[in-house]
């Protein structure tokens, strides 16, 4: 049986509001109707600059990688596909941070002779697997037209608290910026995007206003498990539309935050449920008991989610490629 979860919009009467909800095979799934009162542009403001600020001491602690270390996957004069590890950036960021765009560089260089003009998707640090960058202008080009148009499939493998009780699913839920724990993203609701409503912003940038973006997920158990006594479930994730932190979130507002994110996982600096409320999560969700103790026992190891495959059509020879990497959990 195949689950899905959606965001619906009802229609609202002057006196009531419309909700983004998930939907269980295609019913309702039943949230508080709070309405959300609008918030300052001061307090988002200095709750953006308090994680930025953590966010970059974060990325200050990529691990650094020599062209040396590199496991390549893939090469020829145009492309170069990597298994990057956990813990080391794609990109280095304006603080000129260790990164796998570095370590490639150094290694093959570019036809434009500048190591940005290489990059054409990224992983988060916490992310291990396979990446592709460009090594000919012609790639550039090619492979940002097959991501922009959503021609390059990529499968991840995860480790999520407790057990899935569907063997696969589709979770369909939009996605913003969390104007309450900035930068991170949270499922958008309709009541969440009426807060946002007199932000400057100058102030808070324009990415926390942008509209809620469509956001689709599907997954697939490939086993249910026991780590440390703790039930977990091993799920292939397809990210359909490859948003920011998409797989965290959808994870997390259907109960199963991946294993070690502790970020969108158990007691969080993002909202909790990806911003849902408790009780919009399915009967199948992990507890708060079961959350609290996966993340005792995952703490300090690397967060459970690796890019395992990438299939897409070579952007200059037009050959239909495909590769695998096992994740390392």
């Amino acid at each position: 049986m195949r689950l899905l979860w959606s965001a619906a919009v009802f229609a609202a009467a002057a006196s009531s509001a419309s909700a983004f909800a998930p939907a269980t095979n295609g019913a309702a799934v039943a949230r508080s109707g709070v309405a959300m009162s609008a918030v300052a542009t001061a307090d988002v403001k200095a709750k953006q600059d308090a994680s930025i600020e953590k966010l970059k001491a974060k990325d200050a602690s990529s691990a650094a990688l020599s062209k040396d270390d590199l496991n390549v996957v893939f090469e020829d004069e145009h492309i170069v596909v990597v298994n990057k590890p956990c813990g080391v950036l794609t990109i280095p960021g304006k603080e000129d941070n260790p990164s796998l765009n570095k370590a490639v560089f150094d290694r093959y260089g570019s036809e434009s002779g500048r190591m940005d003009k290489m990059v054409v998707h990224r992983l988060g640090m916490d992310t291990s697997g396979l990446v592709v960058f460009a090594r000919t202008n012609a790639a550039l080009r090619g492979m940002n037209s097959l991501f922009r148009t959503r021609k390059v499939t990529r499968k991840y493998e995860a480790l999520v608290c407790g057990h899935v009780a569907q063997d696969s699913g589709s979770i369909d839920l939009p996605l913003m910026r969390d104007y309450e724990c900035p930068p991170f993203m949270r499922v958008s609701t309709d009541d969440h995007q009426r807060a946002l409503i007199g932000l400057d912003a100058e102030v808070v940038g324009k990415k926390m206003l942008e509209s809620p973006k469509e956001s689709l997920t599907t997954y697939e158990v490939v086993s249910r498990e026991d780590m440390d006594g703790n039930d977990v479930t091993r799920l292939t994730l397809t990210s359909i539309s490859g948003r920011t932190h998409q797989l965290n979130v959808h994870c997390a507002a259907i109960g199963h935050p991946i294993v070690g994110d502790t970020v969108y996982g158990f007691d969080g600096e993002a909202a909790a449920n990806g911003g849902l409320d408790e009780s919009a999560l399915p009967a199948d969700k992990a507890s708060a008991e079961l959350q609290q103790a996966i993340a005792s026992a995952s703490a300090g190891k690397p967060m459970c989610v690796h890019a395992k495959s990438i299939s897409f059509r070579h952007p200059v020879t037009k050959e239909d490629l495909s590769f695998e990497c096992s994740a390392p959990f």
